[in-house]
């Protein structure tokens, strides 16, 4: 037993002594080396394995990212009112989805839009940004189909731009609960 014990923990030390280098930065033993140090072409550089020899291989066609849904809606004034004829705001309301709506247009809408949804944001109060954008509370957008105002934020309109790449869909259907149901109804 004290022979097996010994034996054990002499083993233990010289496969930890010798397993590692001086500095203990690298193992010394390489049993994949191919696995370790890849032999990928670098993105842009040439690859002799394709007729083009382009590294770079654009995706196949019709693929699309995971967790993309492709917004279905052109940017013309035709999609924007099929959008609005079509989409309906998939989000309960409900005092969480106003909250969170809320927390959503403080970070994205905010500095534009103002606090009240005036259009009197810190961009132009302070004279950074030189157009006044539109107002949330007016009349023609308390009337105006949720669809088209998830189509705006989406695609952008005029001089506002999209904000589809940077807000989630479902946090865009939020705003826009807090846009109808706080905003407009103060």
């Amino acid at each position: 037993m004290k022979y097996s014990t010994l034996f054990i923990a002499s083993t233990f030390f010289i496969f930890t002594f010798i397993s590692c280098d001086k500095t203990r930065n690298d193992t010394a033993r390489h049993f994949m080396p191919d696995m370790q140090d890849s032999r990928a072409y670098e993105t842009y550089s040439a690859n002799p394995n394709f007729s083009d020899d382009k590294t770079a291989r654009p995706p196949v066609e019709g693929t699309i990212p995971r967790g993309f849904i492709p917004y279905q809606y052109p940017n013309t004034p035709e999609g924007k009112i099929a959008a609005g004829n079509e989409l309906k705001n998939p989000v309960l309301l409900n005092k969480e989805s106003l909250k969170d709506g809320e927390k959503m247009y403080k970070r994205f809408c905010i500095d534009c839009h103002g606090e009240k949804g005036d259009g009197k944001g810190y961009l132009f109060t302070s004279g950074k940004y030189p157009v006044q954008p539109r107002t949330l509370i007016d009349n023609d957008l308390k009337t105006r189909p949720v669809g088209q105002i998830y189509h705006v934020i989406t695609l952008g309109s005029a001089v506002m731009g999209a904000h589809g790449s940077q807000i989630a869909p479902n946090d865009r259907w939020k705003i826009i609960h807090y846009i109808k149901e706080v905003l407009q109804k103060n």
